[in-house]
Protein backbone atom coordinates (compact mmCIF):
# COMPACT_ATOMS: atom_id res chain seq x y z
CA UNK A 1 0.00 0.00 0.00
CA UNK A 2 2.75 2.37 0.98
CA UNK A 3 4.32 2.29 -2.50
CA UNK A 4 1.02 2.97 -4.21
CA UNK A 5 0.06 5.59 -1.67
CA UNK A 6 3.37 7.38 -1.92
CA UNK A 7 2.97 7.44 -5.70
CA UNK A 8 -0.51 8.89 -5.31
CA UNK A 9 0.74 11.45 -2.77
CA UNK A 10 3.60 12.38 -5.07
CA UNK A 11 1.24 12.96 -7.98
CA UNK A 12 -1.54 14.68 -5.99
CA UNK A 13 -1.31 17.97 -4.15
CA UNK A 14 -2.60 18.62 -0.61
CA UNK A 15 -6.14 19.20 -1.88
CA UNK A 16 -6.24 15.90 -3.72
CA UNK A 17 -4.79 14.07 -0.71
CA UNK A 18 -7.52 15.60 1.48
CA UNK A 19 -10.10 14.54 -1.10
CA UNK A 20 -8.83 10.96 -1.09
CA UNK A 21 -8.68 10.91 2.73
CA UNK A 22 -12.37 11.90 2.90
CA UNK A 23 -13.34 9.51 0.10
CA UNK A 24 -11.51 6.58 1.72
CA UNK A 25 -13.06 7.45 5.08
CA UNK A 26 -16.56 7.35 3.55
CA UNK A 27 -15.75 4.00 1.95
CA UNK A 28 -14.86 2.59 5.36
CA UNK A 29 -18.05 4.09 6.84
CA UNK A 30 -20.16 2.49 4.11
CA UNK A 31 -18.46 -0.87 4.68
CA UNK A 32 -19.04 -0.70 8.44
CA UNK A 33 -22.71 0.24 8.05
CA UNK A 34 -23.31 -2.57 5.54
CA UNK A 35 -21.68 -5.00 7.96
CA UNK A 36 -23.94 -3.75 10.74
CA UNK A 37 -27.11 -4.06 8.63
CA UNK A 38 -26.18 -7.63 7.67
CA UNK A 39 -25.75 -8.58 11.33
CA UNK A 40 -29.12 -7.71 12.94
CA UNK A 41 -28.18 -9.61 16.10
CA UNK A 42 -25.52 -6.98 16.77
CA UNK A 43 -28.09 -4.20 16.44
CA UNK A 44 -30.52 -6.09 18.69
CA UNK A 45 -27.85 -6.53 21.37
CA UNK A 46 -26.81 -2.89 21.28
CA UNK A 47 -30.39 -1.67 21.51
CA UNK A 48 -31.61 -4.34 23.91
CA UNK A 49 -29.34 -3.40 26.80
CA UNK A 50 -30.54 0.22 27.21
CA UNK A 51 -34.15 -0.90 26.79
CA UNK A 52 -33.72 -3.36 29.67
CA UNK A 53 -32.15 -0.61 31.80
CA UNK A 54 -35.07 1.73 31.09
CA UNK A 55 -37.66 -0.86 32.06
CA UNK A 56 -35.64 -1.98 35.10
CA UNK A 57 -35.01 1.42 36.62
CA UNK A 58 -38.34 3.00 35.75
CA UNK A 59 -40.67 0.16 36.73
CA UNK A 60 -38.64 -1.96 39.19
CA UNK A 61 -36.36 0.42 41.11
CA UNK A 62 -38.07 3.70 40.31
CA UNK A 63 -40.70 3.44 43.07
CA UNK A 64 -37.95 3.18 45.70
CA UNK A 65 -36.01 6.22 44.45
CA UNK A 66 -36.56 9.69 45.91
CA UNK A 67 -35.92 12.78 43.77
CA UNK A 68 -35.68 16.35 45.02
CA UNK A 69 -38.97 18.29 45.18
CA UNK A 70 -40.92 15.07 44.72
CA UNK A 71 -40.30 14.94 40.96
CA UNK A 72 -40.98 11.81 38.95
CA UNK A 73 -37.93 9.52 39.03
CA UNK A 74 -38.11 8.72 35.33
CA UNK A 75 -37.66 12.42 34.50
CA UNK A 76 -34.44 12.28 36.52
CA UNK A 77 -33.20 8.87 35.40
CA UNK A 78 -33.94 8.80 31.67
CA UNK A 79 -31.62 11.69 30.68
CA UNK A 80 -28.96 9.92 32.74
CA UNK A 81 -29.60 6.68 30.85
CA UNK A 82 -29.12 8.55 27.59
CA UNK A 83 -25.70 9.65 28.84
CA UNK A 84 -24.76 6.19 30.13
CA UNK A 85 -25.74 4.56 26.83
CA UNK A 86 -23.50 6.98 24.95
CA UNK A 87 -20.67 6.40 27.44
CA UNK A 88 -20.82 2.61 27.32
CA UNK A 89 -20.60 2.69 23.52
CA UNK A 90 -16.81 2.79 23.70
CA UNK A 91 -16.91 -0.87 24.71
CA UNK A 92 -18.57 -2.01 21.46
CA UNK A 93 -16.11 0.15 19.53
CA UNK A 94 -13.18 -1.60 21.21
CA UNK A 95 -14.62 -5.05 20.49
CA UNK A 96 -15.24 -4.27 16.81
CA UNK A 97 -11.74 -2.83 16.37
CA UNK A 98 -10.17 -5.88 18.02
CA UNK A 99 -12.22 -8.26 15.84
CA UNK A 100 -11.33 -6.38 12.64
CA UNK A 101 -7.66 -6.44 13.59
CA UNK A 102 -7.62 -10.14 14.58
CA UNK A 103 -9.36 -11.19 11.36
CA UNK A 104 -6.76 -9.43 9.26
CA UNK A 105 -9.15 -6.86 7.81
CA UNK A 106 -6.80 -4.03 8.79
CA UNK A 107 -3.91 -5.79 7.06
CA UNK A 108 -6.07 -5.99 3.96
CA UNK A 109 -6.78 -2.27 4.15
CA UNK A 110 -3.05 -1.60 4.47
CA UNK A 111 -2.43 -3.55 1.27
CA UNK A 112 -4.79 -1.23 -0.63
CA UNK A 113 -4.13 2.32 -1.91
CA UNK A 114 -5.95 4.02 0.96
CA UNK A 115 -5.21 7.03 3.11
CA UNK A 116 -3.69 5.79 6.44
CA UNK A 117 -6.15 7.92 8.42
CA UNK A 118 -9.22 6.40 6.72
CA UNK A 119 -9.40 3.26 8.86
CA UNK A 120 -9.42 5.14 12.17
CA UNK A 121 -11.56 8.09 11.02
CA UNK A 122 -14.02 5.80 9.21
CA UNK A 123 -14.46 3.75 12.37
CA UNK A 124 -15.16 6.93 14.32
CA UNK A 125 -17.75 8.27 11.88
CA UNK A 126 -19.52 4.90 11.63
CA UNK A 127 -19.74 4.65 15.42
CA UNK A 128 -21.21 8.14 15.74
CA UNK A 129 -23.88 7.27 13.15
CA UNK A 130 -24.65 4.09 15.07
CA UNK A 131 -24.89 6.14 18.27
CA UNK A 132 -27.47 8.41 16.61
CA UNK A 133 -29.57 5.31 15.88
CA UNK A 134 -29.20 4.08 19.48
CA UNK A 135 -30.20 7.49 20.81
CA UNK A 136 -33.22 7.74 18.51
CA UNK A 137 -34.53 4.33 19.60
CA UNK A 138 -33.91 5.09 23.26
CA UNK A 139 -35.73 8.42 22.97
CA UNK A 140 -38.74 6.71 21.38
CA UNK A 141 -38.85 4.19 24.23
CA UNK A 142 -38.52 6.97 26.79
CA UNK A 143 -41.45 8.80 25.20
CA UNK A 144 -43.43 5.56 25.24
CA UNK A 145 -42.97 5.17 29.02
CA UNK A 146 -44.11 8.72 29.67
CA UNK A 147 -40.96 10.85 29.63
CA UNK A 148 -41.34 14.32 28.08
CA UNK A 149 -38.64 16.99 27.55
CA UNK A 150 -39.84 20.30 29.03
CA UNK A 151 -37.06 22.60 27.86
CA UNK A 152 -38.29 23.25 24.32
CA UNK A 153 -37.08 21.92 20.94
CA UNK A 154 -33.91 24.03 20.74
CA UNK A 155 -32.69 22.97 24.18
CA UNK A 156 -33.65 19.37 23.41
CA UNK A 157 -31.52 19.45 20.25
CA UNK A 158 -28.66 20.93 22.27
CA UNK A 159 -29.00 18.10 24.78
CA UNK A 160 -28.83 15.46 22.04
CA UNK A 161 -25.82 17.29 20.61
CA UNK A 162 -24.01 17.00 23.96
CA UNK A 163 -24.82 13.29 24.08
CA UNK A 164 -23.38 12.74 20.61
CA UNK A 165 -20.35 14.84 21.57
CA UNK A 166 -19.64 12.53 24.52
CA UNK A 167 -20.07 9.44 22.33
CA UNK A 168 -17.81 10.76 19.58
CA UNK A 169 -15.08 11.56 22.14
CA UNK A 170 -15.28 8.12 23.73
CA UNK A 171 -15.09 6.52 20.29
CA UNK A 172 -11.35 7.32 20.32
CA UNK A 173 -11.05 5.62 23.71
CA UNK A 174 -12.67 2.54 22.19
CA UNK A 175 -10.43 2.60 19.11
CA UNK A 176 -7.31 2.96 21.28
CA UNK A 177 -8.30 0.17 23.68
CA UNK A 178 -9.34 -2.08 20.78
CA UNK A 179 -5.88 -1.70 19.27
CA UNK A 180 -4.22 -2.08 22.68
CA UNK A 181 -5.80 -5.32 23.93
CA UNK A 182 -4.17 -8.57 22.77
CA UNK A 183 -7.34 -10.19 21.35
CA UNK A 184 -11.09 -9.81 20.98
CA UNK A 185 -11.77 -11.85 24.12
CA UNK A 186 -9.81 -9.32 26.15
CA UNK A 187 -11.80 -6.53 24.50
CA UNK A 188 -14.98 -8.17 25.75
CA UNK A 189 -13.64 -7.95 29.31
CA UNK A 190 -13.67 -4.16 29.07
CA UNK A 191 -17.18 -4.42 30.49
CA UNK A 192 -15.44 -4.44 33.88
CA UNK A 193 -14.20 -0.92 33.07
CA UNK A 194 -17.42 0.34 31.48
CA UNK A 195 -19.67 -0.70 34.38
CA UNK A 196 -18.17 1.48 37.16
CA UNK A 197 -17.55 4.27 34.63
CA UNK A 198 -21.28 4.51 33.99
CA UNK A 199 -22.59 3.56 37.44
CA UNK A 200 -20.36 5.74 39.67
CA UNK A 201 -21.97 8.90 38.39
CA UNK A 202 -25.13 10.93 38.75
CA UNK A 203 -26.96 8.77 36.21
CA UNK A 204 -29.20 6.97 38.70
CA UNK A 205 -28.45 8.62 42.05
CA UNK A 206 -27.32 12.13 43.09
CA UNK A 207 -23.66 12.05 44.25
CA UNK A 208 -24.80 13.66 47.54
CA UNK A 209 -26.41 10.35 48.48
CA UNK A 210 -23.08 8.51 48.14
CA UNK A 211 -20.20 8.32 50.65
CA UNK A 212 -18.06 11.47 50.48
CA UNK A 213 -15.09 10.07 48.55
CA UNK A 214 -17.35 8.18 46.13
CA UNK A 215 -19.55 11.22 45.60
CA UNK A 216 -16.49 13.30 44.68
CA UNK A 217 -15.51 10.74 42.03
CA UNK A 218 -19.09 10.69 40.73
CA UNK A 219 -19.27 14.50 40.50
CA UNK A 220 -16.15 14.70 38.32
CA UNK A 221 -17.10 11.74 36.15
CA UNK A 222 -17.57 12.93 32.51
CA UNK A 223 -20.78 10.89 32.39
CA UNK A 224 -22.15 12.95 35.31
CA UNK A 225 -21.33 16.20 33.53
CA UNK A 226 -23.28 15.15 30.42
CA UNK A 227 -26.13 13.63 32.46
CA UNK A 228 -26.55 16.80 34.56
CA UNK A 229 -26.26 19.05 31.50
CA UNK A 230 -28.90 17.21 29.48
CA UNK A 231 -31.21 17.18 32.54
CA UNK A 232 -30.89 20.93 32.67
CA UNK A 233 -31.55 21.29 28.95
CA UNK A 234 -34.48 18.87 29.05
CA UNK A 235 -35.95 20.77 32.03
CA UNK A 236 -35.70 17.68 34.23
CA UNK A 237 -34.91 17.69 37.98
CA UNK A 238 -31.15 17.95 38.50
CA UNK A 239 -29.00 16.33 41.13
CA UNK A 240 -29.22 18.26 44.38
CA UNK A 241 -26.09 20.35 45.04
CA UNK A 242 -23.23 18.77 43.15
CA UNK A 243 -20.32 21.08 44.00
CA UNK A 244 -18.46 23.10 41.37
CA UNK A 245 -18.65 20.35 38.72
CA UNK A 246 -22.39 19.97 39.19
CA UNK A 247 -23.01 23.71 39.12
CA UNK A 248 -21.09 24.03 35.85
CA UNK A 249 -22.38 20.88 34.21
CA UNK A 250 -22.98 22.51 30.82
CA UNK A 251 -19.39 23.76 30.69
CA UNK A 252 -17.94 20.43 31.80
CA UNK A 253 -20.15 18.53 29.31
CA UNK A 254 -18.23 20.35 26.57
CA UNK A 255 -14.80 20.41 28.21
CA UNK A 256 -14.63 16.71 29.11
CA UNK A 257 -15.24 15.41 25.52
CA UNK A 258 -12.68 17.89 24.16
CA UNK A 259 -10.08 16.74 26.71
CA UNK A 260 -10.81 13.07 26.01
CA UNK A 261 -10.52 13.64 22.26
CA UNK A 262 -7.28 15.61 22.65
CA UNK A 263 -5.75 12.74 24.62
CA UNK A 264 -7.07 9.61 22.95
CA UNK A 265 -7.32 10.62 19.28
CA UNK A 266 -3.51 11.01 18.96
CA UNK A 267 -3.00 7.84 21.02
CA UNK A 268 -5.34 5.87 18.72
CA UNK A 269 -3.69 7.16 15.55
CA UNK A 270 -0.19 6.49 16.93
CA UNK A 271 -1.18 2.98 18.01
CA UNK A 272 -2.61 2.25 14.56
CA UNK A 273 0.49 3.58 12.82
CA UNK A 274 2.75 1.55 15.12
CA UNK A 275 0.87 -1.64 14.23
CA UNK A 276 1.25 -0.75 10.57
CA UNK A 277 5.03 -1.08 10.72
Amino acid sequence: MSGTLNLRDAVDGPERRAYWAVTDCLTIVRTELLHLVRNPSTIAWQLGTPVVFVLLFVYVFGSAMVVADGADYKDFALPGMFAMTMANGFMSTAVVVAVVRDRGVMDRYRSMPMAPSAVVSGRGVADVLGACLDLAVLAVIALAVGWRPDGGPVRALAAFGLLILLRSALTWVGVYLGLLVPNQEAAGNLFAVALPFGMISSVFTPPEMMPGWLGAIARWNPVSATADAVRELFGAPAAAGGGWAGEHALLMAVVWPLVITAVFLPLAVRRFQRQSR
